[in-house]
């Protein structure tokens, strides 16, 4: 029969109180055994005397009818001897009084057992018509029977209820356990709408609140993957479109004259490189998510590889009669990877021109706090509205939801996020609609990893 965990946690706890019952059980006899033996002794002893002070009141005729009527109302076998005889109650066992005892009772002394020793009977001298008589009492079976039955009785009382209490623990304890495993079936056939509504302080509602959040962000996850799928889709279907719409074209000579003919041989390759960068960002996005991603530290100078990057982006700007102001101090000295931070400000700066009007401005400015580098890039372009500030690290989100106009694939702000991570840097972007954007970048002088 297959073990489930109900049965498992059942039987466990019926084994640890069946355990701590007998260990409980052992204990207590051994701490209270002397204890009970004293309390029996004193009991007896106190049988004896009054039995001799009700003789010695009553002087009855017949000492072995007194005897006989005394047994009847205690459950402590009784005998008494004399010199020459012998006069106990029916229930004594003979021979449990040996005769060395008898002589020293009837020569006047008592007999109690030693302390440490088991008490099997006690012996008290009296007189009886000046004769010397020895009483003695036996410590009573029923007694021990009776509290034998009553302890045995407590402990199968305890053993019921306690199995019982379990019975009810264990489901209450199991409980979560299943409804956590439907929940994992559910959500491994893909239904992430789960909520665990266990109403639990303890470690089993907080694994059961854990878990909602998982499958709330496994589904968050599947629908990025999900949006990445269909952008990419999207981003390769229509330059494809394009290019076999015009090769198709261009299979038609008697309908095309060479002016569309190099038109549309330029719009192919136009697309074929749209598709290479965005197969190359691709490659590039992915590489910098991995943990393999090589790292080359290098020291070099920042601000001359900023200065460097806007002197390379200078027929950009200067078509659209952009004015660059940079505000770099000398020997801006950082140890980072130079070819990923190059990356980073070509985006950043390609961004800038392509959001930024005709006739309009964009400021760099580099400034040192403690041991970090603070790099602020501000257009006076048109601007991101607020709700969509938190949207544009995320892979292929665009400002521009058309599509149209200005071409892009949506990744170069994902790419410029994930670089400045692996630099243990920050990015923060502040922008109004037709105000311009501002973005500033944190990097550490040294990498610690």
């Amino acid at each position: 029969m297959r073990k489930t965990l109900y049965v498992r946690v059942v039987l466990t706890f019926l084994a640890a109180i069946l355990i701590a019952i007998v260990a409980s059980t052992l204990i207590g006899l051994a701490l209270f055994e002397n204890e009970l033996d004293h309390l029996q002794r004193d009991e007896i002893v106190l049988l004896g005397e009054n039995i001799i002070h009700v003789y010695e009141q009553t002087t009855p005729a017949n000492l072995a009818s007194f005897m006989q009527s005394i047994s009847k109302i205690t459950s402590n076998p009784i005998c008494v001897y004399s010199d020459s005889e012998e006069i106990c109650a029916p229930r004594q066992a003979t021979g449990r009084i040996p005769p060395e005892t008898v002589r020293i009772v009837l020569s006047g002394e008592r007999y109690l057992p030693a302390a440490d020793a088991d008490l099997a009977f006690i012996g008290l001298p009296f007189q009886e018509k000046a004769k010397s008589r020895a009483l003695f009492l036996l410590p009573s079976s029923k007694n021990e029977d009776t509290i034998t039955r009553l302890f045995l009785t407590v402990l199968l009382l305890v053993l019921i209820t306690g199995s019982m209490c379990i019975l009810i623990a264990a489901r209450y304890l199991v409980q979560p356990i299943k409804a956590l495993t439907q929940a994992t079936k559910q959500l491994a056939k893909g239904h992430y709408d789960i909520e665990l509504k266990l109403n639990r302080k303890d470690e089993l509602g907080t694994l059961a609140n854990s878990f909602t959040e998982m499958a709330g962000e496994l589904k968050q996850l599947e629908k990025m993957r999900q949006d990445f799928v269909s952008n990419v889709s999207h981003e390769i279907q229509t330059p494809l479109t394009s290019i076999s719409g015009f090769a198709k074209a261009l299979k038609y000579d008697q309908l095309i004259n060479e002016q569309n003919r190099s038109r549309y041989l330029d719009i192919i390759l136009m697309e074929s490189e749209r598709l290479s960068r965005l197969s190359e960002h691709l490659l590039k996005l992915a590489s910098l998510e991995s943990e393999h991603h090589p790292f080359a530290a290098s020291t070099f100078h920042l601000d001359e590889q900023i200065r460097l990057v806007v002197v390379a982006s200078e027929p950009l700007w200067s078509a659209k009669d952009i004015r660059v102001d940079l505000n770099l101090p000398v020997a801006a000295k950082i140890t980072a990877d130079a070819d990923q931070l190059n990356q980073v400000w070509t985006n950043l700066l390609g961004n800038s021109i392509k959001f930024t009007p005709e006739g309009g401005t964009i400021r760099i400015e580099l400034t040192k706090h403690g041991n970090k580098y603070f790099v602020n890039i501000t257009d006076s372009g048109i601007g991101i509205p607020p709700n969509e500030l938190s949207h544009i690290f995320v892979r292929f989100y665009k400002t521009d939801r058309s599509r149209t106009g200005r071409k892009g694939s949506g990744l170069g702000l994902a790419i410029v996020k994930r670089i400045i991570v692996l630099h243990h840097g920050s990015i923060d972007v502040q922008s109004a609609v037709g105000e311009g954007t501002t973005i500033k970048v944190t990097l550490p002088i040294l990498r610690n990893d």
